[in-house]
């Protein structure tokens, strides 16, 4: 598995809507809106080095109000948290 961590500047009237239009593509499997020098912070997981070229350069750039992207190709990773039950707020479905 690959993982690429893209940041992305969007337009700022716009992020809402760029970090939901990110989250629906292919390939992605998160979307954070973060404080700093950058708006989001996706996370790309595909299993090619190809793949990350289809999913940023392809389709992730070309959503209206992204500015400009950075993209990070992960190598190592040390840990492995369950993201799911760390972000979890234990409210039953």
């Amino acid at each position: 598995m690959i993982t690429a961590i893209v940041f992305v500047q969007a337009d700022v009237a716009r992020i809402p809507e760029v970090a939901q239009e990110i989250a629906q593509l292919d390939g992605v499997s998160e979307v954070y809106s973060v404080t700093g020098d950058i708006d989001l912070i996706a996370l790309v997981r595909v299993r090619e080095h190809d793949q990350v070229a289809d999913v940023v350069a392809d389709r992730l750039n070309k959503v209206p109000g992204v500015l400009s992207t950075e993209t990070h190709i992960a190598f190592r990773a040390y840990s492995q948290h369950d993201l799911e039950a760390a972000f979890s707020l234990g409210i039953p479905e």
